[in-house]
């Protein structure tokens, strides 16, 4: 019986997953992301398939986690790359079809007076009264002003009933987003008159029409505009670009940017070897700040060891972000703890977030103090898995500390450290957290037309093309992933092929 009750309850659950499942999908094809929705609809069967077939039995277990590789890291990289070879910006959002019906939707106020409108509330809705200068009325129906939604409003001449009093500016204002979506149509009429002003509806006509060759004729001065899909944007005659524009394919011209453009490859090469220089040396630094504090911790004369282990574990036990802004303050330059020392030490008061190099030194030296306790803990498991008999018959050979250090430690210690130091390489390389909230990538480069700083590394350089002053350009950015996204994976293959070497070492 219980068998049977968790069978349906599985069932039931299976149902109710499906039903979501759909009904998300539906939404997703609503929106227009059809091929997105296919793929999930794939996705939706393949798990259907590998749970329910007896054929599928022993994918079972593998089916999730190739599930998980393919939804979070092999789409993303794609559509990453895919982005890059267009021109998606700010400027450009939309889709050719959506920016046509925008233009086509575009309005403008016909030749004629506007009349005035006053607006009285009846009971929870609206009636709307518009007069001309002869003394003409009309009125609406009654309408509900709650929303946005656009409404098509028949007017009728004004008769002898009394409206309510007419509402205050105030509420005028508090409706004007709702009166702006309302087409309002006189009798006898086919124009539609739109809220000009907060007195006053006008007469409006579409501002283009659409010809058959796909260009659009301007109904007031009769100018054409063409749409370019090299540019993606619509163009007058004289080549000015008419925003919003929409998404094209641009081919390399991104990556082109990249790597040709003086304005981009100036800072480029700056920070790709910055962010090389950065990674590498925060791997060493970090790497022997923590194999030392290791080493000294398991010296067994040592006294208070777990102590002093517990105080040096502290700062991974602190959130990164926490600790980088308080590093920040304190090495703010006027009124920085650490300035102030320094200052009465030796007279020194160095410009950590104004000066390149000091800026530099200021964030190797923060993330080493970020980094320093993993290695340290990494190390110290592995010292202790050392035998002790090589110690031993180095003292008896008369070896100092150096060179058990040097010729026992070391060595035996480097080798299964190195696919952790070539991932901690590759983590740094898009350390995107550190450089924003410490330096934000500055100082600047004071010759660089593109916003770029000497602190930047390639992921904070994107990050500051595609969100910040250069209007979020997101092609040249997704162009800029990839090739990082290419370089890191060059860093993992490099880990996984030493991995196997050390395994077959061990073999």
């Amino acid at each position: 019986m219980g068998g049977l009750n968790m069978r349906w309850l599985l069932a039931s659950l299976g149902v109710v997953l499906l039903l979501a499942g759909l009904w998300l999908l539906l939404g997703v094809y609503q929106a227009g992301h059809t091929l997105s929705a296919v793929g999930g609809l794939v996705v939706m069967a393949a798990s259907g398939w590998v749970f329910l077939s007896p054929k599928a039995y022993a994918y079972r277990y593998l089916y999730p986690g190739v599930a998980a590789v393919l939804v979070f890291i092999v789409f993303p990289a794609v559509y990453t790359a895919g982005i890059g070879f267009t021109n998606y910006s700010s400027t450009n959002l939309l889709s050719f079809d959506r920016v046509t019906a925008y233009m086509l939707s575009e309005t403008t106020t016909a030749d004629g007076a506007g009349m005035t409108f006053s607006l009285h509330q009846a009971g929870g809705q609206y009636r709307l009264k518009l007069s001309d200068e002869a003394g003409q009325s009309w009125v609406s129906p009654l309408v509900q002003l709650e929303d946005n939604k656009p409404q098509q409003l028949q007017l009728q001449a004004a008769g002898t009933e009394n409206l309510p009093e007419k509402e205050s500016i105030k509420t005028v204002i508090a409706k004007q987003s709702a009166l702006k979506a309302l087409r309002l149509t006189l009798p006898n009429q086919t124009q539609p008159w739109r809220l000009s002003s907060l007195s006053q509806f006008s007469p409006t006509q579409l501002l283009y029409q659409k010809n058959a060759d796909g260009s659009l004729r301007n109904t007031q001065d009769g100018s054409l505009i063409k749409p370019n899909f090299k540019t993606g944007f619509y163009e007058t005659v004289a080549g000015e670009n008419l925003i919003p524009g929409f998404k094209v394919n641009v081919g390399f011209s991104n990556f082109t940017r990249i790597f040709a453009s003086d304005d981009f490859q100036g800072p480029m090469f700056k920070i790709f070897g910055w962010t090389v220089l950065f990674a590498f040396l925060t791997v060493v630094f970090t790497f022997v700040v923590g194999m030392a504090l290791a080493v000294v911790l398991n010296w067994e004369a040592l006294r208070f060891r777990g102590v002093y282990r517990t105080l040096l574990f502290l700062p991974y036990a602190v959130p990164g972000f926490i600790s980088i802004l308080v590093f920040r303050g304190l090495f703010n330059e006027s009124f920085g703890e650490i300035n102030m020392v320094l200052n009465g030490l030796f007279g020194l008061r160095p410009a950590w977030f104004s000066d390149p190099f000091n800026a530099k030194a200021m964030i190797l030296i923060v993330n080493t103090w970020l980094g320093y306790p993993y290695i340290m803990l990494l190390c110290s498991g592995l010292i202790k898995s050392i035998p002790s008999d090589l110690y031993e018959a180095s003292a008896i050979n008369g070896a100092g500390p150096l060179t058990n250090l040097f010729k026992i430690t070391l060595p035996l210690i480097l080798k299964p450290m190195m696919p952790l130091l070539i991932a901690s390489f590759a983590f740094n390389f898009n350390n995107f957290v550190l450089i924003s909230l410490l330096t934000d990538g500055r100082p600047d480069f004071i010759d660089s037309k593109v916003p770029a700083g000497t602190t930047d590394i390639l992921v904070s350089y994107t990050y500051r093309l595609a969100f910040q002053d250069s209007g979020q350009n997101f092609g040249l950015a997704a162009a800029i992933s990839t090739v990082i996204f290419a370089l890191v994976a060059v860093l993992s293959l490099i880990n996984l092929r030493l991995t196997r070497v050390n395994q077959e070492e061990k073999r």
